[in-house]
């Protein structure tokens, strides 16, 4: 039998909606999805263990390295347990959404330790991809979003270059890929660890140190 390894259309709105049904089947039954976002593609997974141990196994994902988390607004960093202090929530308000990663305090009861960083906390973006957001919006939980690319090799831009690599993973069903269009190459999103006294970048990106400083003064890193 021939399977077919086509990726789901989600570019316009209309693709969009008519994908929902299935993909939110897909994340609720544990399998792993490749989505586009505001930088590259990603894979993610619903946030449950068994969910987030799928994902490391197909990404080979080192131990010490955790997953981030995809919001569709600050709403659900409540319902995930996490806190954003007042200096976070400045960078939140005027980079939010968009290519800016929060590592928060909290998410004890609700987050899996595999998904908690060395500095202890729980990374979060807000995107700002639309097709994405509409997704989260329905869906209604975060999802773990990692690039869709196996150590050492450039994210996939896309989705063709996914079915490519994992094509027996999308011929089992285990992974469902959503074609959003080639992407165009773009820098990752700043990381900022929130979780000490003071506000840190730890991984520089798309959005320079001294726009944040402009909103946290103190800030700390990237020069």
């Amino acid at each position: 039998m021939t399977v077919d390894l086509r990726p789901v259309p989600f570019w316009s709105l209309d693709e969009v909606e008519a994908s929902l049904g299935d993909t939110i089947r897909h994340l609720r039954a544990g399998r792993i999805l490749a989505y586009p976002t505001e930088t590259v593609y990603g894979f993610g997974t619903a946030i449950d263990r068994d969910s987030v141990e799928r994902l490391v196994t197909l990404k080979r994902r080192p131990p010490a390295k955790p997953f981030l988390l995809l919001v569709s607004g600050t709403a659900m960093l409540a319902r995930l347990d996490l806190a954003l202090s007042a200096e976070a929530a400045r960078l939140a308000a005027r980079h939010w959404p968009g290519p800016l990663t929060l590592v928060l305090p909290g998410g004890e009861r609700r987050v899996p330790a595999r998904l908690r960083g060395p500095e202890g906390g729980i990374a979060v973006r807000w995107t700002s991809h639309p097709c994405l957001t509409r997704l989260l919006e329905a869906y209604g939980d975060a999802i773990t979003s990692t690039s869709a690319n196996l150590p050492g090799v450039q994210p996939a831009t896309s989705a063709s270059e996914i079915t490519r690599s994992w094509g027996s993973a999308v011929a089992r069903g285990d992974l469902r890929v959503l074609d959003g269009g080639r992407l165009d190459p773009s820098p990752p999103s700043t990381v900022v660890d929130c979780t000490g006294r003071r506000l840190r970048v730890i991984r520089p990106g798309a959005i320079p140190a001294v726009i944040l400083r402009e909103s946290v003064p103190d800030l700390v890193g990237d020069a």
